[in-house]
């Protein structure tokens, strides 16, 4: 990370305890950690590791700019805790963009709807399991414009644009659109679905459907895919289920994922809620891939902390 980025970070987590002169409300800093420590066994080979998942540290805030419209953004930067070079932060999203009666419209680096459109289905995600592991359509990529329309009926329509000139486009303007219904988190809600797409996108065409919803304690999710490379060749179909079932500070999870041609993955988990941003957890994940002789492996125990 260069020396602006140091500085930049270091500033605004400077600001979190100062009022500032322009926003309306405090800049937010936050972020997390989460780091296990686990076997895997990859093509035959066991290793032992202590690594990062995902560990971020961001700002975001907002500006109320008067009638009814207001600016909001986010900068945020991966954490790599195991990577043994000292220049260990990769960029995540950072955008800009106002929010109104018209919906919110943002530009910058940041998740396609598609990506946006799975919720909260992959109980694994940002470890072995992730559901990236075997279907396309995770993208983050720079140079995007996206917009969400209001919610009518618990109903969001979103589409994202990538310009040509982002790395992963190769001279080609890409489009993902998604329709979403009801609340992630199923707080709001009792139950999520959403259905998406992308059009030559970062070298894919995907289609995408997602439900989730809760049964007598039971959150319950299901997701399929079809996907195509752009340059060509057959168009493939993939599907995850999973399931987590809370009993006190303990969440028990499993789940299934196969993509035709690609392989299946089965993993199961818990978590342990020590305090409102602390968890101990533990997973175990095998992967199966097509021709391969041997499944992947994984088994882990890790810590997170939200701040």
């Amino acid at each position: 990370m260069n020396v602006f980025c140091k500085s930049l970070l270091a500033s605004a987590l400077a600001t979190v305890t100062l009022s500032s002169a322009y926003a309306a409300d405090p800049i937010t800093v936050y972020g997390k950690l989460n780091v296990t420590a686990q076997s895997n066994d990859v093509a035959g080979e066991s290793e032992t590791t202590i690594q990062s998942n995902a560990s971020r540290l961001g700002v975001k805030g907002a500006f109320d700019l008067g009638n009814d419209l207001e600016a909001f953004y986010k900068i945020e930067y991966e954490v790599d805790t195991s990577d043994d070079a000292k220049e260990n932060f990769k960029a995540r999203s950072q955008y800009v963009g106002l929010k109104g009666n018209f919906g919110a419209a943002s530009v910058g680096r940041q998740d396609t709807v598609l990506k946006l459109s799975q919720g909260k289905v992959d109980q694994f995600g940002d470890l072995a399991g992730d559901l990236k592991s075997l279907f396309k359509g995770d993208n983050r990529l720079e140079q995007t414009f996206t917009y969400v329309t209001p919610s009518m009926s618990g109903v969001k329509l979103g589409v994202t644009y990538a310009a040509e000139a982002n790395a992963k486009q190769s001279g080609d303007a890409g489009y993902s659109i998604a329709a979403m219904y009801g609340d992630k988190k199923l707080k709001k809600t009792s139950i999520y679905a959403a259905v998406a797409m992308d059009s030559e996108v970062a070298g894919y065409d995907i289609v995408r459907a997602t439900v989730q919803g809760k049964v007598a304690g039971v959150k319950l999710g299901g997701m399929y895919q079809t996907q195509e490379k752009v340059s060509g060749g057959d168009s493939i179909n993939g599907f995850l289920v999973s399931a987590a079932y809370k009993i006190d500070a303990v969440v028990l999870k499993g789940q299934f994922q196969d993509m035709e041609d690609k392989g299946d993955s089965w993993s199961v988990g818990a978590d342990y809620k020590l305090g409102k941003p602390t968890k101990l957890f533990a997973f175990y994940t095998s992967r199966s891939e097509e021709g391969a002789q041997d499944d992947d492996k994984f088994v882990g125990v890790g810590i997170e902390h939200k701040f």
